[in-house]
């Protein structure tokens, strides 16, 4: 896979390539110090993600988003951002990210946070996803891509082989995935809810309601 890594500093692109080179051994990185020099690349190379600091010089973060969204609208772009405002972090999922991870974020869990929005996930801090209004009145909504829970339609898939009691190997084949895609679904699952254990899931699921939404009734 080639990655586009987008940030004007050298050495936190150097950090990133190693932290790469963890999820996948075979990556190919290319890095761009702006957004002019990312689409210049873009536009000559194939990428199958993208990495994109928010910061960016003589730019605003949200605006290189929608270029970058427009010049490559089937590659996830991931933000990776010293800025962890929760307002700032639903515009850019509302506006097309795959992902949003802080750069004070820990390597393992980074790692984890790619391998989910690769297997078509989006992955959000696990302290914005917290933040979530309850519903009162007045209370400001989550952006219109991500419901509540924040489950695609694929993690929403696995939930429901969870509450059925299937294995991960089960629910691979059910779903013709990997195992190791179902693992990420279940990992971004357990953030969402703010779980720990299949267990865990399985009651916290039960707690909000959401067997009667996900769960197919037995026959």
């Amino acid at each position: 896979m080639h990655v586009l890594i987008v940030d004007d500093h050298p050495l936190y692109r150097r950090g990133v390539e190693s932290l790469l080179y963890e999820l996948d051994s075979d990556i190919r990185t290319r890095g761009a110090g702006s957004i002019a020099e990312a689409l210049q690349t873009a536009a000559h190379e194939a990428f199958g993600l993208v990495l994109l600091d928010l910061k960016l010089p003589g730019m605003n973060g949200l605006e290189a988003l929608t270029q970058l969204r427009s010049a490559l609208p089937a590659v996830p772009i991931v933000i990776i951002s010293a800025n962890d405002n929760h307002d700032d972090i639903w515009r850019a999922i509302d506006m097309g990210a795959a992902g949003y991870i802080p750069k004070d974020t820990d390597q393992a869990v980074m790692i984890n946070a790619l391998r989910l929005v690769l297997a078509h996930g989006v992955y959000l801090p696990p302290q914005v996803l917290k933040s979530l209004p309850s519903g009162d009145s007045g209370a400001r909504s989550a952006p219109s891509r991500v419901s509540l829970p924040t489950l695609g339609e694929r993690q929403i898939e696995v939930l429901q082989g969870l509450l059925q009691g299937k294995s991960n190997k089960v629910i691979a084949r059910d779903l013709d995935i990997a195992e190791g895609t179902v693992k990420a679904h279940l990992w971004s699952i357990y953030q969402t809810l703010g779980v720990n254990s299949r267990l865990q899931a399985m009651a916290k699921a039960h707690e909000m309601g959401l067997v009667k939404h996900f769960a197919r009734p037995e026959r």
